[in-house]
């Protein structure tokens, strides 16, 4: 491979993020655990989300505005203003958490950084993952910083222009497939694929994934011996 360019994925990559909004939901659902069981009630906010998704994007302020409309849906407008309350607090919690890096995240760039350019490439809302990259004291490795609303084909060809490379030097590290991993296979790039032990339901890809350009890792600190 004559990579010139590394990307790495922020959320469940380089920092704990999902864990946080599978807890968030879990509290949500008690707060209406007396009009749905739990079950239902996290069903019906994924809805929500799935059917908002193309007007708010991904993010926390996303899911605390889908969190309220749920809220109304399942109670049929009939809640009282203080659940709105409780799930807007929810949402400013998860704002404010800390920066939890994953195990070998700063060894794997302090190893990189020289050798290869390193970018991030991360979807969701701008001033989140902003305060979140700021916080998690990596910002220094990287050479570029992308926050894209969405990580289509279209969306990487337009990152790889802007880096003015070819797509087969350029090489995605990520824990999502469907985002990470296959649409940046399809326009010639290279993806490793990191698996983290919670996935986001909209984020599963339920088929195998074979290509000469795409290897799986258990723990990113494996991608060195790769390169």
């Amino acid at each position: 491979m004559a990579i010139k360019v590394i990307a790495f994925d922020a959320d469940d990559t380089l920092w704990v993020n999902e864990p946080y909004f599978q807890e968030t939901e879990r509290r949500f659902c008690e707060l209406l655990e007396d009009y749905l069981p739990h079950h239902s009630v996290s069903q019906e906010l994924f809805r929500t989300e799935m059917q908002n998704l193309p007007l708010y994007g991904y993010g926390v302020k996303a899911f605390m505005l889908c969190m309220v409309e749920t809220a109304l849906k399942v109670t049929e407008h009939t809640l009282n203003v203080t659940v709105i309350e409780k799930a807007l607090e929810l949402g400013k919690e998860m704002l404010a958490k800390p920066i939890e890096l994953l195990d070998g995240v700063e060894d794997v760039l302090a190893s990189l950084k020289g050798r290869y350019r390193l970018v991030v490439a991360t979807k969701g809302d701008l001033l989140d993952q902003e305060r979140k990259l700021k916080k998690s004291g990596l910002e220094h490795f990287f050479h570029h910083i992308e926050i894209m609303s969405d990580k289509r084909e279209s969306d990487y060809l337009k990152l790889i222009r802007h880096l003015d490379i070819a797509p087969d030097e350029f090489i995605m590290i990520g824990n999502s497939l469907k985002s990470d991993v296959l649409p940046v296979l399809a326009i010639g790039g290279h993806a490793v694929h990191v698996p983290y032990h919670i996935t986001w339901e909209h984020e599963k890809v339920d088929h195998h994934v074979e290509h000469d350009r795409f290897r799986s890792i258990a723990r990113i600190n494996e991608i060195l011996s790769h390169l």
